[in-house]
């Protein structure tokens, strides 16, 4: 961040001496190395930049001239655009605000990825050098995917997939917007959790399908309201996330799991299983996949790489048998032909390393000491807002919000004090019963999650609200 600013002063001062006019020879790289105290290299970056806009003119053992005008140019009129796009489809203003980067000094409590010392940046760097120098790594490879990586993530569904089974695809957002479009149809009906992940509303809106919800609790969907919702709308493929769902953390309880199956499969539907969190247990061992009991082919399970990782890696599986993975296969083959040779094999590299195993290690015992830490922060500064239950993995708190806190408010004041949430309304496909928010603890360490509490404590006593502290607590 602090290089890219300085980036940023140095092409400032460019353009007002560009300013000058053509045939200017702008100031020498020592000189503006002294004057900003950047490196060559910074210096070196921001010419480029102005190079490539047509600026400027970089001649060997002279300096950099000035070749065209620095005046800004008039806006383009693209009102027309307007007309030709027609309504936008709802839902991805969630998903961009939910990937907006925060500014610099803002706490992040709503990243929905591993902080960057979490990352396993070392291992994954050197699986992916050795991958690019593969012979033939370049080269077109099948469009199904690694055959070695494409069996490895049929090893980990539990059994009943095989390698012939799994499509390799470039992260889990193009993997769910592959089985929304392949599993049903423009106009039909998709049924939900409720909440549930924003990205899989935003798909399934995207591709013109009616988004229904079922409602969910602590043990996970309710497996009567779902029989009736497929019995109601003839849905066909029901999305799910049976372990540390996001946003709630809830996992399927034992006895829900035969009752979902039941319903799923007396409708003859699908049941889209994003098992995003399998690698990011805290309490306990995760239970196996319902894709490992599944033995007519109801289930497609999708698995991602990018969560308990890094958010670079964008690697993902979708496993189904029989003629749902055909049409799985074709759609992918349609979305971009195949993933980047370079990357699976980074991919497999790192999965089948022991460093993967001590990765996973270090993540789960980080993220109980993070979560444990926010939920100390939230008890100390704001003893209102506390979570519906203790996830036993994942990524983040589900926080309910006292009825006398409006939570655009809320999310708007925790930004003046330099603390990001994300509000709750957006992981509901129809009305909210309550105002929500969802704190992530796995992009920040410890002291940062308590300053970011004591900034959101601020920020509702800024609302008139307060934190319930004892007095000099």
């Amino acid at each position: 961040m602090d290089d890219d600013n300085a980036v940023q002063r140095v092409i400032q001062d460019l353009r007002r001496a560009a300013a000058a006019g053509v045939g200017t020879r702008l100031p020498s790289v020592r000189e503006l190395t002294a004057r900003h105290r950047a490196s060559p290299a910074t210096v070196a970056r921001a010419t480029r930049r102005l190079v490539a806009e047509g600026l400027v003119e970089a001649v060997p053992g002279r300096g950099v001239f000035v070749v065209a005008p620095a005046a800004i140019p008039p806006p383009s009129d693209l009102s027309w655009q307007a007309v030709a796009l027609g309504a936008r489809p709802g839902g991805e203003e969630a998903v961009q605000a939910l990937l907006a980067v925060p500014a610099p000094g803002a706490i992040a409590l709503s990243s929905g990825y591993l902080d960057t010392t979490l990352q396993p940046t070392a291992p994954l760097g050197a699986a992916l050098a050795r991958a690019a120098r593969r012979p033939g790594a370049w080269d077109r490879g099948p469009a199904q995917g690694d055959a070695e990586l494409r069996a490895w993530f049929a090893r980990e569904c539990g059994g009943l997939l095989d390698a012939d089974d799994i499509i390799i695809c470039p992260g889990g957002q193009a993997a769910l917007s592959t089985a929304i479009r392949a599993l049903t149809a423009p106009g039909e009906a998709v049924l939900v959790e409720s909440p549930t992940y924003v990205g899989a509303l935003a798909a399934a809106r995207a591709a013109g399908r009616q988004v229904v919800p079922v409602p969910a609790d602590a043990d996970g969907v309710r497996p009567d309201l779902l029989a009736a919702a497929l019995d109601r709308t003839g849905a066909r493929l029901f999305y799910c996330q049976p372990l540390y769902a996001n946003p709630h953390g809830a996992v399927l309880a034992p006895q829900r799991r035969a009752a979902v199956m039941s319903a799923v499969r007396s409708a003859g539907a699908f049941l889209l299983e994003d098992d995003y969190a399998r690698d990011l247990s805290i309490d306990a061992d995760p239970p196996p996949p319902l894709a490992a009991d599944d033995a007519d082919g109801h289930v497609v399970h999708l698995r991602s790489l990018t969560k308990p990782a890094a958010p670079g890696l964008r690697v993902a599986a979708l496993g189904a048998r029989g003629p749902a993975g055909m049409r799985l296969r074709s759609a992918r083959v349609l979305d971009d032909f195949f993933v980047a040779g370079p990357l699976q094999h980074a991919a497999l590299d790192l999965v089948t390393s022991p460093a993967w195993h001590r990765h996973r290690r270090t993540v789960r015992t980080a993220l109980r000491t993070r979560r444990d830490a926010l939920l100390s922060a939230l008890r100390r500064h704001t003893p209102d807002l506390q979570p519906t239950a203790v996830p036993r993995g994942g990524l983040h708190l589900w926080v309910r919000l006292p009825p006398t806190v409006d939570e655009a408010d809320l999310v708007t004041a925790a930004a003046a004090e330099q603390v990001v949430v994300f509000p709750g309304h957006p992981w509901f496909a129809a009305e909210p019963p309550a105002a929500f928010l969802r704190l992530t603890y796995a992009a920040a360490p410890p002291a940062l999650l308590d300053e970011g509490a004591r900034r959101l404590a601020r920020a509702l006593a800024g609302l008139g609200h307060g934190t319930g502290r004892a007095p000099g607590g």
